[in-house]
Parts: structure tokens; C-alpha cells; sequence
């Protein structure tokens, strides 16, 4: 009976030992699979996606020999006088707002 439960105990140690083995290797497998992705699909800001197409068309653009557009080129900027008259009506909305507010 002493020799029975010496191999019991014997293989409990060794069922013991495996599964620590395998959460190890299920541990490594995940950190394996996680690597590949990344950890924050889809954050991608508008700016880096402008970036990364205008790269784009660049490359197919030297490939079939055209002339390469910049992404700089299309930015709009305001004149300095739109930009009063803006701040102007803002103003004109904060004023009204804050007079029916006191009555």
C-alpha cells in the first residue's frame, strides 16, 4: 500500500509540474499572437491616415513616372480679416447671450 500511494504522490507532482508548464507556454503563445497586431487597433489619428496616402500616392506617382503632389500644398489659411469679422460675431453672440442672462 506504501508503494501505491508513493507513485500516487509522484504523479501528482509530475500533473503538478505540467500544468505549470502549459500555462507558460500559454502565457508565451499570447504575448507571441499580441505582437503581431499591436494592442490599440483602429487609434490612428486623420493626420497620420493623410500622411501615410499621400506616401502612398507619392510612391505610385514615382512608379508611373508623375509628378508627386504634396499634402502641404492644399491647405486652406484665413485672412486676417475674415478672421476679425469671426471674432466680431462671436463676441456679438457671448454680448447677447450674457445680456439675457442678467434679464
Amino acid at each position: 500500500m506504501s508503494n501505491l500511494t508513493s507513485v500516487l504522490n509522484q504523479l501528482e507532482q509530475e500533473r503538478t509540474r505540467l500544468g505549470t508548464q502549459l500555462e507558460r507556454l500559454n502565457n508565451a503563445l499570447s504575448a507571441l499572437n499580441r505582437t503581431g497586431k499591436g494592442t490599440r487597433e483602429g487609434t490612428m489619428s486623420a493626420a497620420g491616415r493623410a500622411r501615410i496616402a499621400a506616401a502612398q500616392r507619392a510612391k505610385w506617382a514615382k512608379v508611373k513616372g508623375r509628378k508627386v503632389v504634396s499634402i502641404t500644398a492644399h491647405k486652406r489659411t484665413m485672412s486676417a480679416a475674415a478672421r476679425r469679422r469671426i471674432a466680431a460675431a462671436q463676441k456679438a453672440r457671448w454680448a447677447k447671450w450674457r445680456k439675457t442672462q442678467k434679464g
